[in-house]
């Protein structure tokens, strides 16, 4: 998974148990659902390494089909994300000043990287 990662940048959607593999290494593209799939793509919108990057990153590990169910979406602030997000160094910060001040990981990691 840390491959994956590595692949969409900023921006990471990792489902929980379900194969994703780059395009092209002989592993097919993750299946998730239309929903699923418009949000990981409509995330790339907040990605610093840039939004074409994300979005090509998304459309080869990913192809609409059944909803992934084990796939973690969550809305917080009005801004729903799936996966694994990798941080920035100051959106992390952000997220520690947020969880010293109460704030649950999960929505701190959604508000810090969608608003900051």
């Amino acid at each position: 998974m840390k491959r994956f990662a590595a692949v969409a940048g900023l921006l990471v959607v990792m489902a929980a148990s379900g194969a994703t593999a780059a395009a092209g290494d002989g592993m097919d593209q993750h299946e998730v659902g239309q929903e699923q799939y418009d949000t990981l793509i409509a995330q790339c919108r907040y990605a610093d390494t840039g939004k074409a990057k994300c979005r090509a990153a998304v459309r080869d590990m990913y192809r609409v089909g059944t909803t992934d169910r084990r796939l973690d979406c969550r809305t917080y602030s009005g801004v729903t994300v799936c996966g694994t997000l990798r941080l920035s160094k100051s959106e992390r910060a952000c997220v520690r000043d947020s969880q010293a001040k109460g704030i649950s990981f999960r929505r701190a990691e959604v508000e810090c990287y969608a608003l900051s």
